[in-house]
């Protein structure tokens, strides 16, 4: 880790555990663009896509709650929508196989935008079920359809339901203001990223809530094992992401856990291999490309194999 920080290719905060006991916990760097402010274990970084695990895990405890089925279409829960939202279900929601385009971010600046614009929308891309297409108009029909359901706002549903019992105490969901230790993302030509739009959902944590997440998930403390098991079912071609990621499983038992994330210059990965108790966190305010090389790396160190030495 102090090879890939002198070397330049990763500023932020590592973490890593083996059977349930963390063995390495550091920060690297500066929380700002100015770099006149170390970092600590206490700053929170962006997750990226890895937020997206929130929403879906939410739909499953409503599913668990008898609230909703995965193949139910989203017109039942917003019937206001255009006709295509008789085609689309949840479960399309989740695997990004609904066929709905992407955000059109030209006209984007808040949540009510968003609806708007998923009001415009005329006709799918393709027919729900038959393709794949990752994009965040998945994830923003996963919020507002949790809203129809919960009755209150998707913001509100995690911090009660998800991030509260799990003692995720550090962790915070856009929009928010003037809180602390808040990384701020640069670029390395130290230029910080633009403000944040004040659109709901962007996850803000550290290294050790990140843990407990993982933790709660796999061992089955928020969903029950075969909502887990769904919950990591991906579209049937090589690269498509389930609601989780890349989840691999034995028998529904799940055996690993990764995924990643990217927002302006905050990258993170979250790993586990959950048979060996292994879980590995980067969590980074300063985009390089090369997280999946370092946590390749940790991996290869834990296990006493060879590993690829870290390149600019």
């Amino acid at each position: 880790m102090k090879s890939a920080y002198d070397m330049g290719i990763f500023n932020g905060n590592v973490l890593v555990s083996q059977n349930d006991k963390i063995i390495y916990k550091a920060s690297f760097g500066f929380s700002d663009a100015a770099k006149t402010t170390q970092l600590t274990d206490k700053y929170r970084f962006h997750l990226g896509s890895i937020t997206k695990e929130f929403s879906a895990i939410a739909l499953f405890q409503l599913k668990e709650q008898g609230k909703l089925k995965l193949s139910d279409h989203v017109s039942k829960f917003i019937p206001e929508l255009p006709v295509w939202a008789n085609e689309v279900t949840i479960k399309d929601l989740l695997q990004y196989t609904s066929g709905i385009p992407n955000v059109n971010w030209k006209k984007i600046k808040n949540d009510a935008d968003i609806f708007n614009d998923l009001l415009l929308i005329d006709h799918l891309s393709f027919k729900p079920g038959t393709d794949y297409d990752y994009n965040n108009n998945n994830l923003f029909l996963r919020q507002f359809i949790i809203e129809r359901i919960a009755g209150i706002p998707f913001k509100t549903y995690v911090e009660k339901f998800i991030f509260k019992p799990l003692e995720m105490n550090t962790t915070l969901m856009t929009p928010f203001e003037n809180e602390k230790n808040i990384a701020q993302g640069f670029n390395n030509q130290t230029i910080p990223d633009r403000a944040e739009l004040p659109i709901t959902g962007g996850t803000y944590t550290t290294t050790l809530d990140l843990l407990k997440w993982a933790h709660s998930l796999h061992s089955e403390k928020v969903i029950s094992k075969n909502s887990l098991y769904e919950s990591g079912q991906s579209f049937h071609i090589s690269d498509s992401q389930s609601a989780l990621g890349n989840a691999k499983f034995d028998n529904k038992n799940l055996k690993e856990h990764l995924h990643d994330g990217r927002a302006g210059s905050f990258e993170a990965i979250l790993f586990s291999d959950v048979q060996n108790k292994i879980t590995i966190i980067l969590l980074s305010n300063n985009y390089n490309g090369k997280i999946f090389d370092i946590s390749e790396a940790l991996q290869a160190i834990l296990k006493n194999d060879t590993f690829k030495t870290l390149q600019k």
